[in-house]
């Protein structure tokens, strides 16, 4: 009872089995005559025994001492936690009491005194928490007591009470605002056999002198004491005078189990035993061909006149029951995941009740007692795939149904599509494998592969695992994948999953960019190199010979440059490496020559003799210091082309030429490889009478006093260089110049005649290869002369300055075994196509 007083009336339920279905239609069809058959439909259920009996056995209950739910604010009051049907004897009880949410004691007795209001539950280690109970501790004058239950039958108890310090003179009892009973002896309200009748808001009021004072209300609902009972029978059909056991089944709240309930047994009418047992043993005497008898039962409680009586049944001669057919509808062996699919198991004949059972594979998936036919539907899943049959069973022995095979097709989901590589980024050649899964659907399924929208392949999956499709990956493989999964129910693509297929270099190419067909020293080239396939970046570099140059990337591909300035030494051979990361390629070798110009030319004369004669052969040597072979040289006198010669692998070239009085006058020279002729300074041969002179370019007007002038110099230097040799020194010289830096070829001897003392040399030196010249006279010395006779003779060198050269004296050292009296003469040579001189 609440604080409120309210008593709730509950229905205690039936112990019976609970049928867990999905989707169920009953259906109740009317038995033809004569037909002793029945039609189960059922559907895949489960069987979970669940008894109300059990179930409000395991709640404790709570009872009050005094038996109040209302009391003044001081009292204590005793709760009781009742526990039925301990489970664990063996175990410490423990008892947990709760007030409101709160946790409020632990105890190992079940009793706990209590002065708070509120409400109050217990519970023990293996029960369920118990119904509450409300608790008031009032501090007013006057209360009206009541019992926290009323069933129906009780003899219920009121109780209007005045605290200790007011003696009320009379009090009045009142249900739903109505006076019950006012009196001045009681105050006690007494309610015998309560039902329905008594239910309502009760109170009670006082009065002292002329002072009225009112209680508290109170509701009171009677609850059913015990529900209609159920009468059975086992075994549910008899043979004529065999006994069978009637039960009549009931139950009573835990608040009431003490409570005691007759039985009454009857049958067609006729009473057949009284007594506290809920059961009777009896034997049928019907015969076959009568007409089934009627049994029923009464509970009742005492004299109160509370009984409850059954339903009548009828206990029949049974027929065994023949083989039932299971069969499916729709029809066919083959159905949808997610459709709707009814087993129907018939018994052609057997008398009732007949228990039908469903299995799949042996296992027992839904049964039913059955008395007339039903009707269920069963949603289908991936599991119910299998051989079913039904058995059906009346007592006399079972039934099995021929198996049926059920196939449920589950239509795929959505598939995952996993690209499986050797490493974590994809290279070209590498063998990848596209995997494709539905994580459900039925066997067999069809996976398809796609690469941006384009089928690659397909791959059967039979037994689960999935699908898969090996690819040897190329540069055009990158992209987006998909695949698709189909088993006959509906076509279902994965997410697209991209691939980026990284492409190592190919071998580059090297190209040499020239501004013209041949390079030119001077000339600016570039070195290209480009890899015709590749992943970017590339980083190229270029080598000389093996010798690194430099590099270049190409961020976004394609190939890269390295500019040179050219110069003699960059001939040689060039190649390029690309690289990105997978495995530097390298180049074929691209040779590049280079074509050096020819340099200023030197002309040089050699001759038998100092004083040359008509007759003698002169020869004419044309070098030049540097420039790319071949190189053809042109002879030249007074600008007139006397001769050439070539030098196919570089150097100088000569023409001989046999002396006549017409061969004087100014020779030169010119060295041309294609790439600009270059023409040397002219030297002077003068050749009078039988006897010659060679000078170096004479000018016109030179008088016979310069000759007197430089013929003294002359000896006056012939005198001073055999001072100075027999002193053991010797002339100061140039010290830039020395045989290593000149280019003074020694003059041969092979043709020369051994009476002449002195061989001169004249000749135009190409000074360290650039554009300088020396005009020269050297003195050379017999080695095979005797010592007396080993005084050197003097050649001259007669040069004329043009006026476009600057000149400039030098003393050069002697080459061993000869020695140059006088040099003269650095010149800046110019081009050939300068104006001729005259």
């Amino acid at each position: 009872m609440s604080s409120s007083g309210l008593l709730r009336r509950c229905t205690a339920p039936r112990s019976k089995p609970a049928l867990f279905l999905l989707r169920k239609t009953l259906i109740w069809p009317q038995p033809r005559a004569g037909q002793a058959f029945m039609l189960l439909w059922v559907t895949v259920l489960v069987l979970a025994p669940v008894s109300a009996q059990s179930e409000a056995a395991s709640k404790p209950v709570i009872s009050l001492h005094p038996p109040w739910t209302v009391v003044f604010k001081g009292e204590t009051v005793t709760l009781t936690c009742n526990v039925f049907h301990f489970h664990a004897p063996e175990k410490r009880r423990l008892f947990l009491w709760y007030l409101g949410e709160r946790k409020l004691h632990e105890t190992s007795g079940n009793s706990l005194e209590v002065r708070d209001s509120g409400q109050y539950r217990c519970q023990t280690q293996d029960s369920l928490p118990s119904d509450h109970v409300s608790l008031t501790f009032s501090s007013a004058n006057l209360i009206l007591q009541g019992p926290p239950y009323v069933f129906e039958g009780d003899a219920v108890v009121l109780r209007c009470r005045a605290n200790a310090e007011l003696a009320l003179n009379a009090t009045t009892f009142y249900r739903r605002g109505k006076v019950l009973r006012l009196s001045a002896e009681s105050s006690h309200f007494h309610i015998q056999d309560a039902g329905l009748k008594d239910n309502g808001d009760y109170h009670c009021s006082g009065f002292k002198n002329d002072y009225s004072y009112s209680s508290n209300t109170i509701n009171i609902q009677v609850q059913e004491l015990f529900p209609r009972p159920v009468l059975t029978a086992r075994p549910s059909w008899s043979i004529i005078g065999k006994s069978v056991t009637l039960t009549c089944e009931t139950q009573l709240p835990p608040q009431r189990s003490d409570v005691k309930l007759w039985f009454y047994f009857f049958q067609d009418g006729q009473k057949l035993e009284v007594s506290l047992k809920n059961f009777l043993k009896t034997s049928t005497t019907t015969m076959r061909g009568q007409k089934p008898q009627y049994y029923w039962c009464e509970a009742c409680r005492g004299s109160s006149g509370v009984c409850k009586q059954s339903q009548k049944v009828q206990l029949h001669v049974p027929i065994p029951v023949s083989r039932p057919s299971l069969t499916l509808s729709p029809p066919g062996a083959t159905v949808p995941e997610g459709h709707m699919v009814t087993l129907s198991c018939k018994a052609e004949r057997g008398s009732f009740p007949i228990l039908y059972q469903f299995l799949r594979e042996e296992v027992v998936i839904g049964k039913m007692e059955a008395t007339q036919g039903t009707k269920s539907l069963m949603s289908l899943k991936a599991k119910h795939s299998g051989n079913y049959y039904c058995t059906a069973d009346n007592g006399l022995g079972p039934q099995r149904s021929p198996p049926v095979y059920l196939t449920v097709i589950v239509p795929v989901s959505r598939p995952v599509l996993t690209i499986r590589k050797p490493r974590a980024q994809a290279v070209e050649g590498d063998k990848v494998e596209l995997h494709c899964e539905a994580p459900r659907g039925s066997h067999p399924i069809l996976y398809r592969f796609y690469h941006e929208g384009d089928a690659l392949g397909s791959s059967w999956d039979y037994h689960g695992g999935g699908g898969s499709l090996t690819l040897q990956l190329t540069a055009e493989h990158s992209g987006e994948y998909a695949c698709e999964a189909d088993n006959g129910r509906g076509a279902q693509r994965s997410e697209a999953v991209p691939l980026s297929v990284t492409v190592p270099a190919s071998r580059p190419v090297l190209t040499v960019r020239k501004p013209r067909a041949q390079a030119v020293e001077g000339d600016k080239v570039e070195l290209h190199c480009e890899s015709p396939r590749g992943s970017p970046p590339i980083l190229y570099r270029f080598y000389h010979e093996g010798d690194a140059l430099g590099n270049s990337s190409a961020p976004s591909g394609g190939g890269a440059s390295f500019n040179l300035s050219l110069t003699a030494e960059h001939s040689g051979n060039y190649s390029c490496e690309a690289d990105n990361g997978l495995g530097a390629q390298c180049s074929e070798a691209v040779s590049l020559s280079i074509i050096v110009p020819v340099s200023c030319p030197a002309l040089t004369l050699k001759v038998p003799r100092a004083q040359v004669q008509v007759g003698d052969v002169v020869e004419l040597r044309c070098e030049a210091q540097r420039g790319s072979p071949p190189i053809l040289y042109q002879f030249y006198r007074e600008d007139i082309p006397v001769g050439n010669n070539s030098a196919p692998s570089g150097g100088g070239a000569s023409f001989n030429l046999s002396l006549t009085t017409e061969h004087s006058g100014n020779y030169s020279c010119e060295a041309d490889n294609g790439l600009g002729a270059r023409r040397s300074e002219a030297v002077l041969l003068s050749i009078s009478g039988p006897a010659g002179s060679i000078s170096g370019l004479v000018a016109t007007g030179v008088t016979g006093g310069l000759f007197s002038a430089l013929s003294f110099g002359v000896v006056a230097l012939l005198l001073y260089c055999r001072l100075l040799r027999k002193a053991g020194g010797r002339p100061t010289s140039d010290p830039s110049r020395s045989p290593s830096d000149s280019d003074v070829r020694e003059p041969t001897y092979h043709n020369v005649p051994a009476w002449m003392e002195l061989q001169p040399v004249y000749s135009n030196v190409n000074h360290r290869g650039g554009e300088v010249v020396y005009s020269e006279v050297r003195r050379v010395l017999q080695g095979d002369r005797p010592a007396a006779n080993s005084e050197s003779t003097l050649g001259l060198l007669w040069t004329h300055l043009p006026s476009r050269c600057q000149a400039a004296s030098h003393w050069p050292p002697d080459p061993q075994g000869s020695s140059v009296i006088y040099s003269q003469v650095k010149v800046v040579c110019p081009p050939v196509s300068a104006a001729p001189r005259s």
